[in-house]
């Protein structure tokens, strides 16, 4: 009987002890050191550069394809419109909210909202007809023009809008800078993949034509970025990117014409600075 007892005391004392155990390492575990479950949303600003682009349009009365446009990003640097509700559509601003499916994966829909404009007066190469107005109809044949605003006006400032899904791969690199206590401060490589939708709201004014400028889908993108991110506290970071891609869109909308289209396709490349939270739910 007293064996017994001893041994039914030492099991109890051995299952206290390795309970204990465990609740100590789960204290002890860092909330930096797991991401799965974890939930992360983040807002900021991008600079973009853009490649030269063959652009044709078509309507009922011309159809020409300018050659080797050349383009800008529209900035608005820091400014309070950023966080003002009401006027967060005039800067260049990016929006993420993603889910870490494990430790190292995450997915995570976003919208790039960065804005082309045609570089006003640069003489570009145009090839087909304009049956009217004057002065400019007649046939082009590779014929250099000035692009003037009364000849056309072309942007996508509100903007040139990729909606899209990017999977991302993220590692803790804090032990290359000597970093202990990863919950006060965290810093994280991360590089993904992203494709998606164009919803841009084009802005143009063509052969003095009244302008559509609504927003309507106009083709697809793909990209591929690289970044690193510093959390601080455990649920707060910065995060600075470098994202390249492509962008195809045959079908935009250029005036109140339904017959009026414009297509083209170009490179992107995108610096974005971004600030945001993580937490779990």
């Amino acid at each position: 009987m007293k064996k017994t007892i001893l041994v039914a005391t030492l099991l109890i004392v051995m299952c206290s002890a390795n309970t204990f155990a465990q609740e100590q390492i789960k204290i002890q575990e860092k909330y930096t050191s797991h991401n799965k479950g974890k939930f992360f949303v983040s807002w900021g600003g991008n600079r973009d550069v853009y490649s030269k682009s063959t652009v044709n349009f078509r309507g009922s009365n011309y159809n020409f394809t300018i050659a080797d446009m050349v383009s800008h990003d529209k900035p608005k640097g820091w400014h309070i419109d950023y966080i003002n509700p009401l006027q967060m559509t005039i800067p260049q601003t990016n929006l993420r909210i993603g889910y870490f499916i494990n430790d190292h994966y995450s997915i995570a829909v976003g919208v790039d909202h960065m804005k082309y404009v045609m570089t006003t007066d640069q003489i570009a190469n145009i090839t087909g007809h304009i049956d009217y107005p004057l002065p400019f109809s007649g046939l082009y044949n590779n014929t250099p023009t000035v692009m003037s605003e009364a000849f056309l006006m072309y942007e996508h400032t509100d903007g040139l809008n990729y909606v899209n899904t990017e999977f991302s791969r993220h590692d803790d690199i804090s032990s290359i800078f000597k970093i202990e206590n990863t919950d006060k401060i965290q810093v994280n490589l991360t590089e993904g993949v992203g494709f998606g939708l164009l919803y841009p709201k084009t802005n143009t004014t063509l052969l003095g034509k009244q302008r559509h400028d609504d927003f309507h889908i106009s083709g697809f993108g793909a990209s591929l970025k690289a970044g690193l991110n510093i959390t601080l506290l455990k649920h707060f970071y910065i995060q600075g990117e470098l994202k390249s891609g492509y962008i195809n869109m045959p079908d935009i909308r250029t005036t109140q014409s339904t017959e009026d289209r414009a297509s083209q396709h170009f490179l992107f490349f995108e610096k974005i600075i971004a600030f945001g939270g993580v937490f779990k739910i």
